[in-house]
């Protein structure tokens, strides 16, 4: 062999010295990278469950303290009261609320089962849980324009002892504008 042929082979010898150390050196870093994705990936998956822990403890916290007060209100209402639920769902990447009404078990529509008046109910009482759930405390003044238009005149009497026990119990106050009398209690102001 001449010393330009060992020359050529020295040279090729070098650079796959090189090459390999190179090589070598390039994986040991996408190794290292890689380690240091699984420790993010897992870092993120136990904070992902943490927060969806979080999450149903409040979705929990918040239908208890609101479906509370919107089924007490309807017991203290009608003789066979609705149970009032709230269901949380995921749907497009975002949390919606169903709410929904059960009365022997079975879910019901209370529109089409018993008219209105148990809508009007519903529709205050989440209107008072939601003042009650407020932070920071907001001033508790509840005004309603026409309230319970739809219920009987049966359950309007009932209506008036419910207000007069939640402005007591939840020092709630209502400021109601309305035709009923049988609606009025505390002080009352009328315009002609």
């Amino acid at each position: 062999m001449t010393n330009a042929e060992l020359d050529i082979y020295r040279r090729r010898v070098t650079e796959a010295v090189i090459t390999h150390k190179t090589a070598k050196k390039s994986l040991q870093q996408t190794k290292l990278e890689l380690k240091q994705a699984i420790q993010t990936r897992d870092e993120i998956e136990q904070t992902q469950s943490i927060f969806q822990h979080v999450a149903q403890a409040v979705q929990q916290s918040v239908h208890n303290k609101i479906a509370g007060v919107v089924s007490r209100c309807l017991e203290t209402i009608f003789d066979e009261p609705y149970e009032f639920r709230i269901t949380f769902e995921r749907k497009r990447g975002r949390t919606e609320a169903k709410l929904s009404f059960v009365r022997n078990g079975m879910e019901v529509d209370p529109m089409t089962a018993s008219g209105g008046g148990v809508i009007d109910v519903a529709a205050f009482a989440l209107r008072l849980a939601c003042l009650i759930l407020a932070k920071p405390q907001q001033r508790r003044l509840i005004i309603l324009d026409e309230p319970f238009k739809y219920l009987s005149l049966e359950f309007r009497y009932r209506v008036k002892e419910l207000l007069m026990g939640l402005a007591k119990e939840m020092k709630v106050q209502f400021l109601m504008v309305t035709h009923f009398r049988e609606l009025e209690c505390g002080t009352v102001i009328e315009l002609e």
